[in-house]
Parts: C-alpha cells; structure tokens; sequence
C-alpha cells in the first residue's frame, strides 16, 4: 500500500473512503482538507464535495471503490429502473444516506451506494427492512439522478409529485407559539405523519385552494376546495382526530396545549430547492374537537401574467391605464375566494420596476412578491393596518397596498394617501362595484373624499372552467334572453357549452377557474353622483350608460366564448 501523505494524521478523514483516497495518493493533504472544510461549512456530503473539487470524476470513484473494497459495480445508465423493487426503503431514507435498493432475493435486498464506508446507511437498511445487506457500487452522479426522480424531489411541475411514498419537509417558520421540542416528539406518530404528507401532496396535484379537517361526533372529514367547490376526499378513523391536530399545530409553529381558542399560523412544505409552498393554517374549538382549515398559497399564481386571468380586451385596457397612473385609489371588490389577492398581486407585479417602491400591509402576506416591501399586520403586537400605513407614508412609497379596508381609520389614511401624489390598492366586500363607494359613505368617509381619490373599482367572481371534455348544449333562447343575452347576440353564430366529465377533472366536467369582472372607472359623471349623496342604483345607472359591463354580462361574454357554461355564471351572478 502507498505512503500515507505527509501530514495526513492531522487531517482526520471524513470517512473510511476519504482515507481510502487519501492512502491510494488520489487526494492531496491540501486537497482534502480543503473539501472537508467545504463539506462542514455547507453541511453536504462528502463525495458532492469531492466530485465538485474536481480531484476525480464520478466515473473513477465508482472504479476506485469497486476495486480497493471488493464490491461489485452497476451502470445505471442502462438500468431499467422499472425493475426496482418497491417499498423496500423509504423516499427519506433513500434520499438521506444516498442509497437505492436495486433487488430483492428472499432474505437479501442488494442496495446501489456511492461509498461502500457508510456503515450507517447500511446499518439502517438491515435494521428498516430486516434484511441482510449486499453492497453493489454505482456512479455518485447516477446514483443521485435516480433517487431524484423515484422520490420525486428534482424540479418538476406539482401534479406529478407522488402521493404515498413521497417524503417532504416542512420550513418551520419564524413565528411566536411557545412549542417545544419535546411536543414535537410526543406527537411524532408515524402513520399520522405520512397521511398528513399524503393529504397535502394530493391537495397540491388536485389543485385544490383549502383543507378541511373536520371533526364530529361518529367520524372524521376531511375534503378539499377544489375549484370554488368542497369534495369529500376521506374520511380517516376518529381516533386520529387529535394526533393529527397536533402534527399540524406543531409544523406551524401553534400551541399545541391551547385548544379552546381560535389560532392562526404558517407552515412552508419545501418540495425542491427551489420550489416551496405556504399554507395559512386555522383552528376553530367546535363541539367535537378543533377543526382546522389549510389555505394553500402559492406564490406562482402571481406570475401567471394578466391575459391569464380572464379580463376582456376592453377591461384589461382600462385597468392597465388606471394602474399606472400616478396616484389615486383602485379599490378590487368581491366576497372571500373570489381571487382579489391574485388580481393586486398581478397588478402589482406588472408595475414592480427597480424604480418604484412598493410597500404592502395584509393580514397575513398571502404570496411572497420580490421586490415588493410585505408587512404582516400584528394587532396583538399593535401593528395594524393604521399604524403600517402611517409608516408606508414615512418611508418615501411610490405604492401603497392596503390587504383590506375595514374601518373609518384605515379608509381615513388610505385615501390622503391616494390625495397626496401616492398610488393606493386595496380591497372591500361589496357584491358589485357600485356598491363599494355606497359602502365606504356607510363608513363615514366624505363623499367629496371618495370622488377625489378613487379612480377606479373592479368586482370580480371566479366561475369554474369548463373541462376539454365539455361538449355543446342545446338551450332554448327564451331560457338565454332570461339570463341576459341580448336578442342580436342569438344569431346562431355561437353554441353554449355544458360539462361532461372525463379522468382529467375527476367527472365533474370542469378543471380550473376563470375570472368574470366588472371594470367601472370613476368618470366625472360618478364623481357628480357620490358628491350628492347618491344611491348605489343611480352609480350602476349611470355607469351602464356609460359602457361598463355587470358582472352577469361578463359572465354571458366567457359563456359565448366557451369557457363555462351558463349555470355556472348563473350561479354566481345576480341580475
């Protein structure tokens, strides 16, 4: 055997391979200590640190450690992965100590592994499985790319993440809860922590907006808001109810001991390295137990761009316009899940230039923007939405959003904000847009207050989207003239479509949503209306004279292009 380098002994290899290399005068002294300072700063592996050196390549490793340790050697590049026996070793495990079962004989299961000195993977095997171990060598490189794609955690679109098997991990967020470790440890349950894992991956692929976890007398429910509508998705066995209460209240960082108050808070499920998604987490004491509700909030639906959420050439155009202006109040109207956060948010995004500074208070931040200044509204800590915007106007913002106006105070700052050379977003629960300017009179802002600095009001619905599978439905025009259309619109040039149901939206013939706007600039005729004390009826009046389209009649407008169908837009429109 080789001379060991000169001052090896004070080197103190990472690993029986790294001394391995060292003896066989592959890595310098200099070389390896250097990786190992690498490897303990990053907190990697070690052969990732010594592929990355560039001290030997994945080819030669494999080579090496077949020849000095005795093992057999694999190429995976012509594997058929198909063959790999299932359920043998966990996603985590294999992802953790870099190791694949590659076949099973009775008693035996052979393991693919980079470096043959990791006892304590191997050591896990045999105690997980209860099988005897044979040790065959693979590619680092190789061996890493397939674990990658059976566990599912290379970069990828959601809805081919894996559902029972697929391991994920959970950012706890920096928030205040008081949970101690040793909590985590009492609830540490595996079964309950892989169907909790289950339920959120088969949210994620379903699309689904919300979680329902709820608790009853003689069972337990759980469903998921999947476009705008509840499904019932399993119905878990009632001894599970706490045990699982407790997983959730622990990864998001509540009291787990609190149970008859309501609690608010984060959990981040990291599915990459580059791909995570919150959920807004809340219980609620009921009579059987707490229930919990999950809103995913995924921050990639503020980049889908503007054309993707559905306004008309001709609303699009105005909004556009009225956002980059220079100051003023849009004010986005429309009842919980009716899409408002996304439609700021996208707002936000096209004018979010290096330029401008953008500050916003919420309760909480839904969708993580670069670049945008994000305050989470704490009233406990008495950091409320007036207090954040007296500050906003203290640090020299171009933009102000305001997450929602519910007093006389915060509607009081927002508009002198909007007077005072600043642009101010924000959003109300009215039905319609009429209604919100009626509705901010109601709260005791001066009419001549609200005809100064408003410049513009959205009201917005989400309809669910009509599936691929759709087909067209024959409809009597007495039944169309009673929903909207006009006369000259029947001109048989167009078919209204219904659902059908295939596999790829579950039966239900509809997979996705769209939004339905109504877009009513404030003109000079609206200004005259509001100075007068007018009524919510004379604003829709006269700003139907003026073009602007309720939101039935952009309901009917996505029911003539096909992209739902009439009972949809029905549903969600009064007229």
């Amino acid at each position: 055997m080789s001379a060991v380098p000169p001052n090896s002994a004070s080197i103190q290899p990472a690993s029986g391979l790294a001394r391995a290399l060292a003896q066989a005068n592959l890595l310098t002294a200099a070389q390896l200590d250097a990786i190992q300072k690498k490897v303990q700063i990053e907190k990697s592996n070690f052969l990732d640190g010594l592929l990355q050196n560039g001290a030997i390549n994945a080819r030669d490793l494999a080579t090496f450690c077949s020849e000095t340790f005795g093992y057999p050697q694999l190429d995976l590049s012509v594997f058929d992965e198909s063959m790999l026996p299932e359920k043998i070793i966990d996603a985590k495990m294999m992802q953790s100590q870099r190791v694949i079962p590659l076949s099973k004989k009775g008693n035996k299961v052979s393991i693919g592994i980079s470096d043959p000195t990791n006892t304590v993977a191997i050591d896990q095997i045999k105690f997980q499985t209860g099988l005897s171990v044979d040790i065959v060598i693979v590619q680092h490189d190789l061996l890493q790319k397939l674990i990658d794609k059976i566990s599912k955690t290379s970069e990828q679109s959601i809805s081919d993440l894996a559902g029972d098997d697929y391991d994920i991990e959970f950012k706890e967020e920096d928030l205040n809860s008081g949970v101690v470790d040793t909590q985590a440890a009492e609830i540490d349950d595996a079964p309950v922590v892989k169907f909790l894992q289950k339920m959120l991956v088969d949210a994620i692929n379903m699309g689904a907006s919300d979680l329902h976890f709820e608790p009853f007398e003689k069972f337990y429910r759980i469903r998921f808001r999947v476009d705008g509508e509840l499904r019932e998705i399993a119905q878990p066995p009632l001894a599970i109810k706490d045990k699982l209460v407790s997983r959730i209240k622990v990864i998001s960082k509540l009291d787990i001991s609190e149970k008859r108050v309501p609690q608010d808070g984060r959990m981040k499920l990291v599915l990459s390295a580059s791909k995570a998604i919150d959920f807004r987490v809340s219980t609620l004491p009921t009579l059987f137990g707490e229930k919990i509700v999950m809103r995913i909030l995924d921050g990639s639906q503020a980049q889908m761009g503007i054309d993707a959420l559905g306004y008309d050439p001709d609303q699009k155009e105005i909004l556009l316009d009225a956002i980059q202006r220079p100051y003023g109040m849009v004010l986005v109207t429309g009842p919980t899940g009716s899409g408002k956060t996304v439609s700021l948010y996208t707002c936000l995004n096209v004018i979010n230039k290096p330029g401008i500074n953008i500050s916003t208070a919420e309760d909480p931040a839904e969708i993580n923007l670069p670049g945008v200044n994000q305050v989470n509204i704490n009233d406990k800590a008495g950091l409320t939405f007036p207090v954040a915007l007296k500050s906003f106007l203290r640090q020299d913002p171009d933009i102000i959003m305001v997450g929602e106006i519910r007093d006389l105070e915060t509607a009081d700052i927002a508009i002198k904000a909007a007077q005072t050379g600043h642009m101010v977003f924000s959003t109300l629960h009215t039905n319609d847009a009429p209604s919100t300017l009626t509705r901010l009179m109601n709260m005791g802002v001066a009419p001549f207050n609200i005809a100064s600095s408003v410049i513009l009001i959205t009201a917005q619905r989400l309809t669910r989207r009509l599936c691929t599978c759709k087909k067209p439905v024959e409809i009597l025009d007495e039944v169309l003239l009673a929903a909207g259309f006009l006369e000259e619109e029947l001109d048989g040039t167009w078919k209204p479509y219904g659902p059908v149901g295939c596999e790829r939206c579950s039966g239900s013939g509809y997979k996705g949503r769209v939004g339905i706007y109504q877009i009513m600039p404030i003109t000079e005729a609206i200004e005259k209306i509001i100075l007068a004390n007018g009524t919510s009826l004379e604003i829709r009046q006269q700003s139907e004279a003026e073009g602007v389209k309720g939101l039935r009649r952009s309901g009917l407008q996505k029911v003539r292009q096909g992209l739902t169908s009439l009972e949809e837009v029905l549903g969600c429109t009064n007229e």
